[in-house]
């Protein structure tokens, strides 16, 4: 066991853990059948099988696009696994698409955050109006990397206008301290180069730091040290731990929907 592998481990302090990811499955395949013939699944974005994105549809013309990042350290899950977290941004008028993207150990990080890059490439092609990025743990890290002026074209990034990153992991370097390196291969020239808040703050979007206030203290002191690097909002949702604070996303009149939509 490793210095820091109690500090990141989520599950081990959530009642009734195991029982997440099921239901998340179970929640998502429900959604995508009762959407029918507005949700498209499977949509290629690179050469291999996982690089693809699933997208739903509103009802009428959309006014915009959210992409949702999953998170699981970037060594777990895909993104069939989400997609009722697409309900409140949905019912607001907005289309949504989330990607997968390939896993660690097969590449790194870094590699993780290029393919992310690239989906939203292929997703800005064929969508118009604006873009709001929204990604948990994992994903939260990889939304926010998508604000570095060298990883998306000028004329993508400024159609991004917010930014919700909840419970991102915004400092790599802890995690070299942990077991799960031996997947992730992290080493101290990464990150450097991937850990947000090492990168200049963005400029020109609406930048929301969101965080569950029952979460293991590495995670709120991820969230604070990025919203204080970034001068970004961050907001503390008392009595939410790190595997049911994203269910704001379902609420379509709830603060996180209404902050990925930059509605008051």
């Amino acid at each position: 066991m490793m210095k820091l592998d109690d500090a990141y481990a989520n599950g081990t302090y959530i009642e009734g853990a195991d029982g997440f990811p099921p239901r998340w499955e179970a929640d998502a395949k429900a959604f995508r059948e009762g959407l029918g013939a507005r949700a498209q699944q499977g949509v290629s974005y690179g050469p291999s099988d996982r690089q693809v994105f699933d997208i739903f549809q509103p009802e009428g013309v959309s006014r915009g696009t959210v992409i949702f990042v999953h998170g699981g350290y970037w060594k777990a899950f895909d993104a069939s696994s989400w997609s009722h977290l697409a309900a409140g941004a949905l019912a607001r008028g907005w289309a949504v698409a989330m990607p997968s993207y390939d896993l660690c150990p097969d590449v790194r990080i870094a590699d993780v955050t290029r393919q992310i890059a690239a989906a939203i490439t292929r997703i800005s092609d064929r969508t118009f109006g604006p873009l709001a990025l929204a990604g948990h743990s994992a994903g939260g890290h990889l939304v926010c990397r998508m604000t570095d002026p060298l990883i998306l074209p000028s004329e993508i990034r400024e159609r991004i206008k917010q930014v919700v990153a909840i419970s991102p992991l915004g400092d790599l370097a802890p995690l070299m301290d942990t077991s799960m390196n031996e997947v992730l291969r992290i080493d101290a020239a990464e990150a450097q180069a991937e850990s947000p808040v090492n990168m200049a703050p963005p400029h020109g979007l609406d930048l929301s730091i969101w965080v569950g206030g029952d979460e293991r203290p590495a995670f709120l002191e991820q969230a604070e040290q990025l919203a204080r690097t970034w001068g970004a909002r961050r907001v503390v949702e008392e009595g939410k731990h790190h595997f049911d604070v994203i269910d704001g996303l379902l609420d379509s009149d709830g603060p996180m929907v209404k902050a990925l939509l930059g509605l008051k």
